[in-house]
């Protein structure tokens, strides 16, 4: 029950009742005031309710000797307070009462100390104040445990010899002699820099350093922060290494025409989400593709959120999947015995085109074989597929098609981050794939088009290739450049490069959010439901694009840094390099092995497509660049 002249909390400000009129208090506090020497005290008084205030077990006494009180030993009484209450079993570590812990503190404190010691417990290392409970008028605190009190008197500490604490670290800095790991606190702000997430570092103005992802990355490795393995580049592109986290629903219930025979999920090794499966019946060219359309509508949060990743980033370091991981089992081909596809159903004509595809939903018996094992069925049960293939493959030829053979690797880490780097190899199962992918590609679009769908086409210009092409790896590079970008619209039109009249991307709806749009569309349209109209899917279509641009620059400079930490952990290497242009006196070379380009003055004369042998002579990490030269 509140009194008049009982001492209260109001505000974390200590007052004193004055009058008790029915369900108001009038209560006297201090209040400071500014004046033009500075602030001075001043009293006021406010009608106020219980629930605004809290009682202190203060009572018969005035504001101004609740302000007065002083007791230079609080300090160790609190720490005498608590190690009592902390020796004893039933009481260590259990909440306690303001007023219980005031008769432990000091139990001859006069009547107007309460607020004094309150204050002083509140902001002890010892206690700490147990804010929730002040809105039902109670003042709980808490015994702090030993590890507790000394992370704070640390903090403390450090804050109160701060300026002194950091220009010893800026000195160490200097000096690339670091006291780690105490002086990470001050380093965060560069890591914040080399992720691209800040541009301004104090610390980096402090030694006269550019605020640059490149030099705060040069800074953390000259300081051991950090270590040449640490990949900085999917953050710096806004990109999470994490697998997305919303799963999709299990596949729902609907009617699918159950496909007859077996098709083939052919995918390297080490693929863990096949999402495409082929087959030939004997009159049907059929190109299944994973269906997580099925679960997901437009616009909905899964599908916003794999709109924000654009596609699956696939780096050395992992894969971080646009769809959740545990999608992989519902909705990959052949994980389990029958697989739910969109399948795409294609007649072809004598010469090889298409007469008719069609679009169905469909339940398929797949079975995974491994390229290596497509290979050793290519004049048995593959047999048939291997020849389409390969009449398809000739179709573009004669339309044109642009084939060119670059050298690629494939990089792989071990659980120490030791970098290994071989060859990719292509099986010739690989191209059958490829061509009924293409098949089916050109099919989607086709039927889109036939059927008035606002649907995304991928388009590219006839490139304009001399002549005079040099043979081998230098006319392939020669090729390279005389390419056109491809063009990604609502708008159909000849993809120059494929050799097709018209063709949309469709077959991995798992990996690109284009595909899957492309399958939300297909979708709605086999259900019968609305279709996303062409302003929707155009905003779509950028904003996939744009994120899954971000992702093919993090794969390719993620690329590029651990080939580089390959040749720091084997400064011994050397690789043949190809000559495959000049510039100047200098001439351009392709390194296969690493799949790498480097320009500069040979020792002699060479002619396109001569070899030679190289080392690296300096390697740049965070600036992604190395210097050949010849061994």
């Amino acid at each position: 029950m509140l009194e008049k002249n009982q001492a209260v909390l109001y505000k974390k400000n200590a007052a004193v009742i004055t009058e008790i009129e029915g369900d108001k208090f009038a209560i006297k506090y201090q209040k400071e005031a500014a004046t033009e020497t500075g602030k001075a005290a001043k009293y006021e008084t406010v009608k106020v309710r219980e629930k605004d205030i809290a009682a202190l077990p203060s009572k018969n006494v005035t504001i101004e000797k609740v302000l007065a009180f002083n007791d230079a030993a609080a300090g160790a009484k609190i720490a005498e307070a608590h190690e009592l209450l902390q020796s004893d079993e039933t009481t260590a570590g259990q909440k306690i009462s303001f007023e219980e812990l005031l008769s432990l503190v000091d139990s001859a404190a006069p009547a107007e100390a309460a607020f004094f010691y309150f204050e002083k417990i509140r902001a002890s290392f010892e206690f700490s104040f147990l804010e929730d409970e002040l809105k039902n008028g109670a003042l709980i605190f808490a015994p702090r445990s030993a590890e507790e009190i000394e992370a704070l008197k640390s903090k403390a500490d450090l804050k109160a010899h701060e300026a002194e604490y950091y220009a010893a670290f800026i000195e160490r800095l200097k000096k690339n002699a670091l006291d780690l790991p105490s002086d990470q606190k001050f380093m965060n702000e560069v890591e914040a820099v080399a992720l691209g997430k800040s541009d301004k570092s104090k610390v980096m103005q402090e030694i006269k350093k550019a605020a640059t992802p490149e030099a705060a990355h040069k800074l953390l490795l000259d300081t051991g922060v950090w270590q040449i393995t640490k990949n900085p580049h999917p953050t710096r592109w806004g990109l999470s290494m994490q697998s997305a986290s919303l799963s999709l629903s299990s596949p729902p219930e609907e009617e699918r025409f159950e496909v007859p025979g077996i098709s083939y999920a052919i995918d390297n090794e080490w693929s863990a989400d096949p999402d495409d499966a082929v087959a030939f019946d004997g009159k049907y060219v059929w190109v299944h593709i994973a269906d997580p359309a099925s679960a997901i509508l437009p616009q909905s949060p899964i599908d916003k959120a794999a709109m924000a990743r654009g596609a699956t980033l696939y780096i050395p370091d992992g894969a971080a999947r646009m769809l959740a991981e545990d999608s992989l089992e519902d909705y990959a081909l052949g994980l389990t015995q029958k697989s739910r596809a969109l399948s795409f159903r294609i007649l072809l004509n004598d010469d090889g085109t298409i007469e008719e595809c069609q679009v169905l939903k469909t339940l398929v018996n797949v079975k995974r074989l491994t390229y290596q094992a497509a290979d050793a069925l290519k004049d048995g049960e593959l047999k048939d597929l291997f020849a389409i293939a390969a009449r398809n493959l000739e179709r573009r030829k004669k339309n044109g098609s642009v084939e060119i053979n670059l050298p690629e690797v494939h990089i792989t880490l071990d659980e120490n981050k030791k970098v290994s780097i071989a060859p990719e190899e292509h099986p010739q199962s690989s191209g059958v794939v490829r061509e009924m992918m293409l098949l089916a590609g050109e099919g989607a679009a086709r039927f889109a088009f036939a059927n008035k769908i606002p649907f995304v086409y991928v388009r590219q210009e006839a490139p304009d290739i001399p002549k005079d092409l040099p043979e081998g790896l230098a006319g392939e590079f020669r090729t390279v450049k005389c390419m056109h970008r491809r063009e990604v619209g609502l708008l159909p039109g000849p993809h120059a490069g494929l050799g097709l009249g018209i063709y949309s991307q469709v077959t991995s709806p798992l990996r690109r959010y284009g595909d899957l749009l492309c399958h939300e569309q297909l979708r709605a349209f086999l259900d019968g439901r609305e279709l996303i109209d062409k302003d929707a899917m155009l905003e779509r279509l950028s904003a996939g694009d744009q994120a899954a641009y971000a992702c093919k620059k993090a794969e390719r400079k993620s690329d590029l840094h651990w080939t580089l930490v390959y040749l720091l952990q084997n400064p011994d290497w050397t690789g043949e390099a190809v000559c495959v242009d000049f510039k100047g006196n200098e001439a351009v070379f392709m390194i296969p092995s690493l799949a790498q380009q480097t320009v500069f003055a040979p020792s002699k004369n060479l002619e396109l497509n001569d070899k030679i042998m190289v080392k690296a002579k300096s390697v740049d990490i965070p600036n992604l660049l190395v210097k050949f030269v010849e061994a």
